[in-house]
């Protein structure tokens, strides 16, 4: 059984920063990548940003040039620094990690999510 543990959400005026960490653990032989999805109320949920095993980084649009996302290999810990704010990023953001187990089984998990406000 794998655990995902976000933290870092919360309210913040446009322009402003914040900082997510989702630190996993449990049964986790290997990572593949890591990375954060939102959900607005009324939407999809959709990706933000991903890490994979080897570094490379893949953004969406509308967060390229102000998120970066990085990862700490030796802590099963996956960060998303959120800069320039505006009230479209407002959302419930999720943590993803996609693993496999030591028979090479892959693996999709979902942390629990964190609410990210941003006010005008």
């Amino acid at each position: 059984q794998v655990q995902l543990v976000e933290s870092g959400g919360g309210l913040v005026q446009a322009g402003g920063s914040l900082r997510l960490s989702c630190a996993a653990s449990g049964k986790i032989f290997s990572i593949n990548t890591m990375g954060w999805y939102r959900q607005a109320p009324g939407k999809q949920r959709d990706l933000v940003a991903d890490i994979a095993s080897d570094g490379s980084t893949n953004y969406a649009e509308p967060v390229q040039g102000r998120f970066t996302i990085s990862r700490d290999s030796a802590k099963k810990t996956v960060y998303l620094q959120m800069n320039s704010l505006n009230p479209e990023d407002t959302a419930v953001y999720y943590c993803n990690l996609d693993h496999k187990n030591d028979y090479g089984r892959s693996f999709r998990d979902w942390g629990q999510g964190t609410q990210v406000t941003v006010s005008s």
